[in-house]
């Protein structure tokens, strides 16, 4: 007969015997259970142990999480947290320099453990560590080892860190700006500046007072990729915090500083290759610095000012090779030539095009753009407007209202304006090879929809089309990811008009959809068949199951969850874990569990309970898109982000089959496509007289050598 389900067997090590065999009573108190295995060994007072998992986590077994324990698991008998936090409380206090940094190692390795840290907190450890820190006494890896400690304590989110006095920022800013420093003390340091500055607003103006760019930017020409990627994080968090107003100070800073081409020379451009941390770090500087266009783009043009209507003045003398004399000629012959020119600028609004740039976005972005390119690249500038004007009126690309819409469409594609997402690796190497890289890129874009326009044989009814084409023509350049801007036009180059026609008529052809009646009731009786076959693939997709990340306010102390679904359907599997798992995590290894028959709904999007809560980097589209809830019981969840699009929609698509419901996913519509229209052609084959093998062909062995293999790159 199977033991009851609230029996779980365990070994128990202690350091001074054998390890013991026990049946553990999950409904008993666990201060019963401790008691009771200390009079195993004959030890007193049994309130001064605890049990640990007997692993490299060391961590605590509490009433929260005893049900963690499985049957198979080692448990260690030890002292219990308080006991522990106070001797460590002294021991890091000891006079002995040696015993002093066993102590530290210790109390930064016990500090990982929230039921620990909560323990040596309320002993007020936490002040004992920043007057550590401030005395100033401790170097090397004595220092080290204390801030670790106080960087794990701190990131329980126990202590606020608006608590913190100057003086203690004042001594975390000092190992920053030094020189020749220990790495592990410098990386420490960025970490806890980062985490001032992103959990606290008031700390942020302290910080920025105590750091400049300058001090950051030697951190960047060393060659050691972790405290390069802490010192961009540390720029970044700045900038994220700057009132709107100090941003465009700091961009001044940064370029005065030469941030961007020591960024390019001494990470991009790197031997060594970019790692996920560090390309996140560069894809949000890379928003961040984007997004300082925002203000521009929002703003509307005054018809009334002069000195916004001086640059279209400036655009019409540069392309015209004409002075404004304001006092020659009547004033309707001035007007009319004015029009004249404007029309052949191609603005839509010929009398006054400022109103032109009164809609946002892109506001007055689309006019700073078209002066660039009139004045640093005006060979090109004055050939589009001129080759322009000489065409028929319906076959001109008109120069003003392309330039308006497609630096609208370069904003919407670069996301100007939203928050850097949680997860994003995507950055763009060729942004980071000029200062004005948004501006180059807009020049570029516009020849290229110049030359689209000549190629498509356009006229004012096609604009629209032109735009369509040029966007994916820009899409998928991007995709290609560039390393410089000359690389990106060249791309460019082979993406003609033709050349996407061919990709679109080889596109069509992949997903060619008869439409006769025979063929679409094939569709019909076949689809069934498919969509259970995406269901099962699903399903087999949640029972390997996922590794999760959960967000917190320190991302790169990066903490792991997996889950995954049991082999009959019935339950979800899921526990913590350390790290990124390679392969899949064994179910008797994942400590929760999640009966299938409890759940009650599957929420998604800005409707799911971690969505609502407040965060700088949270609230933005890309991780919203990302998250999902699992609603069971009376009001509770389990919440997960997915860690891109393609595992959200396995995920939402496997748990609404689990309930019965439909797979509504962009993924199930695209493979539902894929998979319909292979077994559609594959029905259709003409196969009379065709043999058909009940075996598939044996695969041939391996070559002798790979010798014939030629690598593209």
């Amino acid at each position: 007969m199977p033991p009851p389900a609230d029996i779980v067997k365990v070994a128990i090590e202690w350091p001074k015997a054998f390890p013991k065999l026990m049946e553990i009573d999950q409904k008993k108190p666990l201060s019963a259970i401790i008691k009771e295995v200390c009079e195993g060994w004959s030890l007193g007072n049994h309130e001064n142990f605890a049990l640990q998992i007997a692993d490299a986590t060391n961590f605590y077994i509490t009433e929260k999480n005893r049900n963690d324990i499985k049957n198979g698991s080692i448990l260690r008998l030890t002292t219990s947290p308080y006991q522990t936090a106070v001797q460590l409380h002294e021991r890091i206090q000891s006079s002995s320099m040696d015993a002093k940094l066993e102590a530290l190692k210790d109390l930064a390795n016990a500090s990982r453990d929230i039921t620990f840290a909560q323990e040596f907190i309320n002993l007020d450890g936490i002040s004992l560590l920043t007057q550590m820190v401030e005395s100033g006494t401790d170097f090397g890896d004595l220092l080290s080892f204390t801030l670790t400690a106080f960087v794990e304590l701190m990131d329980h989110g126990i202590v606020s860190w608006d608590t913190f006095s100057v003086a203690f920022i004042k001594k975390i800013a000092s190992f920053v700006n030094k020189a020749a420093l220990d790495t592990a003390v410098l990386q420490r340091s960025l970490a806890i500046l980062e985490s001032m500055v992103l959990n606290s607003q008031d700390l942020y103006h302290k910080v920025a007072q105590e750091i400049t760019i300058g001090q950051l930017i030697p951190h960047l020409q060393g060659t050691d990729q972790d405290i390069q990627t802490y010192t961009i994080a540390v720029i970044n968090a700045l900038f994220l915090k700057a009132p709107e107003e100090k941003r465009q100070e700091m961009a001044h800073i940064l370029a005065q500083k030469q941030l961007r081409s020591i960024i390019l020379s001494n990470v991009i451009r790197s031997t060594t290759p970019i790692n996920d941390e560090m390309a996140h770090q560069l894809y949000v500087l890379q928003v961040l610095t984007f997004n300082l266009l925002e203000d521009r783009m929002m703003t509307k043009m005054d018809p009334q000012d002069q000195a916004q209507r001086d640059i279209i003045f400036e655009l019409r003398r540069i392309a015209f090779d004409v002075e404004c004399e304001p006092n020659s000629g009547s004033i309707e012959k001035r007007k009319s030539m004015y029009t004249r020119d404007y029309k052949k600028l191609g603005f839509i609004n010929h009398v006054n095009p400022a109103v032109d740039f009164t809609q946002i976005p892109p506001g007055m972005l689309a006019l700073d753009n078209m002066l660039y390119f009139a004045k640093h690249h005006q060979d090109a500038y004055i050939r589009i407007v001129l080759e322009n004007s000489s065409r028929e009126d319906k076959h001109e690309c008109p120069f003003g209202r392309s330039s308006i819409e497609l630096t609208k469409m370069l904003c919407e594609i670069l996301k100007v304006g939203e928050l850097p997402s949680e997860n994003c690796h995507d950055f763009h190497p060729m942004f980071f090879t000029h200062d004005r890289s948004f501006e180059e890129f807009f020049c570029i874009c516009i020849q290229l929809l110049n030359k689209t326009w000549k190629e498509m044989r356009a006229t004012s009814e096609d604009f629209n089309k032109v735009m369509q084409v040029v966007r994916e023509q820009i899409m998928r350049a991007l995709t290609l990811k560039p390393n410089s801007l000359d690389q990106f036009k060249s791309r460019l180059q082979n993406l003609s008009y033709t050349e996407i026609l061919k990709i679109r008529q080889s596109e069509r052809m992949n997903q060619e959809d008869f439409q006769s009646r025979p063929i679409l009731e094939l569709r019909e009786k076949i689809q069934p068949e498919i969509m259970e076959l995406i269901k099962q693939q699903r399903l087999n997709r949640l029972c390997e199951g996922t590794c999760f990340r959960k967000i917190s306010s320190r991302r790169r102390q990066d903490k792991f969850w997996y889950c995954r679904l049991s082999p009959n359907h019935k339950v979800l599997h899921y526990g913590d874990l350390e790290e990124s798992p390679q392969g899949e995590v064994p179910h008797d290894s994942l400590q929760d569990k999640l009966p299938v028959a409890d759940i009650k709904a599957v929420i998604t999007g800005k409707d799911c309970p971690h969505m609502k809560e407040k965060g700088a980097l949270k609230q933005n589209k890309e991780v919203l898109e990302l998250a999902f809830s699992v609603l069971y019981e009376s009001d509770e969840y389990l919440n997960f982000i997915a860690p891109d699009k393609h595992e959200y929609c396995v995920w939402t698509d496997g748990l609404n089959a689990l309930l019965g419901k439909e797979m509504t996913s962009d993924y199930t519509k695209s493979d539902m496509d894929t998979l319909l229209s292979m077994e559609m052609k594959l029905r259709l084959l003409d196969l009379e007289n065709i043999q058909i093998p009940e075996a598939p062909p044996p695969i041939p062995k391996e070559p002798s050598n790979y010798d014939f293999v030629y690598d593209c790159n």
